[in-house]
Formats: structure tokens, C-alpha cells, sequence
């Protein structure tokens, strides 16, 4: 089941944030000012390197694409054989589970 879809648009901000770099510092053009004329408040959002990892998580795979291709192709050519003996005892371990 995957869930990129429902949330595509939060993997696609937690790239550009892994790929920005693991802190960032946001200023507005202009700062707020206070009564006091001498002090100036700026705002600031610090971003950690979660973001990045997030991402990656949501991004990954467990599917080793490479060696899929690779036994498919096997298929395909009919040179992929299983001997008996162990098709037997996949399906003898997956009843006893």
C-alpha cells in the first residue's frame, strides 16, 4: 500500500528541503518593529535534517529493482528453473506458520 499520493506534496516540500541543506534560516524582507524605535524583531523558523530523512523514508523501497529485472528477464527466457525440493519446503514452512 503506498501513501505518495495522498501526500505527494509534503515528499515534494521534504526534498527541496533536503536538498536546500540540513538547517535554514527563513528572514521576511521586512522586520516587525517594536514601540522601542532602537529594537528590531526579525522572524526566524530554523529547519532541522529530519526533513531529509522523512523524505528518504518516504521515497525508498524495498524493491531491488536491478535483481527483479534480472529474474524477469529469466522468466522470460525460460532459464529460470527452482528445484522441487525447495518449492516443497517453502510451502511446507508457509503452512506451519
Amino acid at each position: 500500500m503506498s501513501y505518495s499520493n495522498e501526500i505527494g506534496g509534503l515528499q515534494r516540500g521534504l526534498n527541496s528541503i533536503a536538498a536546500t541543506g540540513a538547517t535554514q534560516t527563513n528572514t521576511p524582507a521586512a522586520a516587525t518593529k517594536t514601540n522601542d524605535a532602537s529594537t528590531e524583531q526579525i522572524d526566524q523558523a530554523k529547519l532541522s535534517s529530519m526533513g531529509g530523512l522523512v523524505s528518504q523514508a518516504l521515497g525508498g523501497s524495498d524493491v531491488r529493482v536491478d535483481k527483479v529485472a534480472r529474474l524477469q528477464q529469466a522468466i522470460v527466457s525460460g532459464s529460470y528453473s527452482v528445484l522441487s525440493s525447495d518449492v516443497a519446503e517453502k510451502m511446507i514452512d508457509s503452512l506451519l506458520e
